[in-house]
């Protein structure tokens, strides 16, 4: 990379945005939160809000970074794939991949409902591995499936044969709700296979919860009145669709530093560099040292550093302790804001992938995000804080889906003019190969 041309860093807090709550005096955990370093970014840049898709839509951490990246959602491979992929799980292009774990019903009226959510079942990772092993490999309708156990109590789905990923979800993922048959979605491309997919995966969850119910570990958990791992929950089914790579689409190198599976996936479907980071006791410790690694890096022009942090926080149910992990993660930003300043050849963008509510049925929530971009191209606004109301002042307004990468790419003076087509293809970014003129005989 020429040091002639602007690096961009573009730090996501994942779940970061919050709704108010009494206990802070009707503020959010990040308005609650003391961020002296988050606080400086957006007196040094332009601020705004931020809406992967569209104002109120609650969307999933995979969903909203693929939409950020500026993917079109009609192409997006699905969770099962993505977390499959990140894993290491073996699988052919025309299967499909989706997520499962373990989880508890009880029988009401002939219905099963969930009592026992993924993160509910409790026991040590060896009985729950026994457990999901005992879920062998099975056939019906010449679909097979086998199940792929990933950490503790989570698994990926794979399904053989002639799947087909426009299938429903069985797990409702909230505690009290029944467990739902399988459906082939309305107005799917493949309805035949679809159908015989959904039949499939009915016969093979009920050979499941039959596996379950009977095993030694389950019948022992009731003889000590513990619930039981009864049934196999499933979600988010997909299957690989060849992606345009990040490079070509944006014209950037680019890198994702992450903790989790899912991002690593996501990396490899769009040719992004991965790098496995790993969580510690300290978040801004560990945010520090993601931020470090970015900063040295000299063979990327994007680089997207990724933290739970927020999200696992909120899901707790409790925005005091929410709140105390953004202020460390806060203190994990004391380089960088010291750098930018310092480098006319940086553009740092904070912002979240959606708003993950501390207190709500929701899993996440649908209001936009703050976002601060800083560098030496961008206008400075009034806004003075980094929080959900005080970046609606700033000067970006609220961006959606793929125009925060339209903005970075324009900060960082890479942008196209449009119409300007050099090659056959118009791009966003002015392209470096293009064939050159020759005089013709």
């Amino acid at each position: 990379m020429s040091h002639s041309l602007i690096k961009i860093i573009l730090i996501l807090l994942d779940g970061l945005g919050d709704r108010s709550y009494k206990i802070l005096n009707h503020r959010t955990p990040l308005q609650a939160a003391h961020t002296p370093n988050l606080d400086q970014l957006a007196r040094l840049g332009s601020n705004g809000l931020f809406h992967a898709a569209s104002h109120g839509q609650c969307l999933p951490s995979e969903t909203a970074h693929y939409l950020l990246f500026g993917y079109d959602l009609e192409k997006f491979p699905g969770r099962g794939l993505l977390e499959g992929v990140g894993e290491g799980v073996a699988f052919d292009d025309s299967d499909v991949l989706c997520l499962a774990h373990l989880a508890g019903v009880t029988w009401q009226n002939g219905v099963p409902i969930l009592t026992q959510g993924r993160d509910d079942i409790k026991g040590n990772a060896q009985d729950i591995g026994r457990l999901a092993a005992a879920i062998t490999p099975y056939e019906t309708h010449g679909i097979s499936f086998r199940l792929h156990q990933t950490p503790r109590n989570d698994a990926i789905l794979v399904l053989s044969g002639r799947p087909s990923p426009y299938v429903s979800d069985s797990d409702p993922m909230v505690c009290g709700r029944a467990m739902a048959r399988v459906w082939p979605l309305s107005n799917n491309p493949e309805p035949e296979q679809a159908a015989l997919t959904a039949k499939a995966l009915n016969e093979y969850l009920t050979y499941c919860h039959s596996v379950l119910s009977n095993h030694e570990i389950n019948r022992l958990r009731q003889a000590k009145n513990l619930p039981p791992a009864n049934f196999l929950a499933t979600q988010r089914c997909g299957r690989r669709i060849v992606q345009e790579p990040f490079i070509q689409r944006w014209g950037l190198t680019g890198m994702l530093i992450a903790s989790v599976s899912v991002y690593g996936g996501l990396a490899h479907e769009l040719g992004l560099t991965f790098v496995l980071a790993k969580d510690g006791q300290d978040p801004g410790g560990d945010l520090r040292e993601r931020i470090r690694l970015a900063l040295a890096d000299t063979s990327h022009d994007f680089i997207h550093v990724h933290t739970k942090v927020p999200d696992e926080a909120a899901h707790t149910g409790d925005p005091e302790r929410k709140e105390a992990a953004i202020a460390s993660l806060d203190r994990g930003l004391d380089e960088l804001v010291r750098t930018v300043q310092s480098r006319d050849d940086l553009l740092v963008v904070v912002t979240a992938d959606h708003s993950t509510p501390s207190i709500s049925t929701l899993i996440h929530s649908g209001e936009p995000v703050p976002v601060t971009i800083v560098g030496q191209t961008m206008r400075r606004d009034k806004v003075d804080r980094f929080d959900e109301v005080s970046a609606a002042a700033g000067c970006l307004g609220l961006l959606r889906g793929r125009e925060l990468m339209l903005t970075v790419l324009n900060c960082a003076d890479r942008s196209s003019l449009l119409g300007h087509r050099l090659g056959k293809t118009e791009r966003h970014y002015v392209p470096h190969r293009y064939e050159p003129f020759k005089l013709t005989d």
